[in-house]
């Protein structure tokens, strides 16, 4: 018997900001390609998770609130010590939403330059990821590039997930390399408060990366590996902004 496999199939197509942009189903995946790159889709979703959450677990422990937000109730008056995220790359939703799932975040910011991706979570098909977590009152949607944002926004945050690229040695589009280099990382630590975790994801382990992280001045440099089916291992870059 010969095999079959699925035909992907274009839900959406558009000329973006950045160059084009395609949403399209391969089977039950949900796939984003950009200018022509695979970008990731919704196999698996671990490495998005962890991002999120060794962020969290460098911060340390803080009080547990005694109940979780929904879209129906007013969230209650978050303390100093509940920590805010920053994470750079909506995607297909796997770190808002587990960002969300988690009552210890106090406040959850994502920067998406794309318009057409933020689209596809609240009216398209990746709502069926990201509806709840859109929803969220601790959540804002910013539609701006992260590398201008990081470099210009007056906020602060105690945790910063960057999930825009492939890694730091793998940028999808032209430009992003500056975010991974010793000013990059400046404007990083610029809206990290003291003490604040910067969380990195790449599909392949960077020691150079690492250097560059120690170089700009972050502590606690380490990296964690995510095993896969095959091929290296996706990876967290982790680092603290010193206190």
């Amino acid at each position: 018997m010969t095999a079959t496999y699925d035909t992907p199939v274009v839900l959406d197509r558009r000329e973006g900001p950045y160059g084009e942009v395609v949403l399209r189903r391969h089977g039950e995946l949900l796939q984003i390609i950009a200018n022509g790159c695979f970008l990731m889709d919704t196999s698996d979703g671990r490495s998005e998770r962890l991002l999120v959450d060794v962020a969290r677990n460098a911060l340390g422990p803080r009080p547990q609130p005694r109940s979780r937000p929904t879209s129906h109730t007013q969230p209650e008056a978050q303390p100093q010590s509940y920590p805010h995220v920053l994470i750079g790359g909506l995607g297909v939703g796997f770190s808002l939403a587990h960002a969300a799932a988690d009552p210890r975040w106090g406040a959850i910011t994502v920067v998406e330059r794309e318009p057409a991706i933020i689209d596809w979570h609240r009216t398209g098909p990746l709502a069926a990821i990201s509806a709840q977590a859109v929803a969220d009152p601790r959540t804002e949607i910013v539609e701006a590039d992260l590398i201008t944002y990081v470099r210009e926004t007056s906020a602060t945050y105690d945790a910063l997930c960057l999930d825009i690229d492939n890694g730091p040695d793998w940028t999808v589009t032209e430009g992003n390399d500056d975010l991974y280099s010793p000013t990059g990382l400046t404007s990083c630590a610029r809206v990290l408060k003291p003490g604040g975790v910067l969380a990195v994801w790449s599909a392949q382990p960077s020691p150079n990366f690492e250097e560059t992280l120690w170089n700009a001045g972050f502590q606690q440099v380490r990296t964690e590996e995510i095993p896969v089916a095959r091929g290296v291992p996706d990876v967290v870059h982790i680092a603290v902004r010193p206190g």
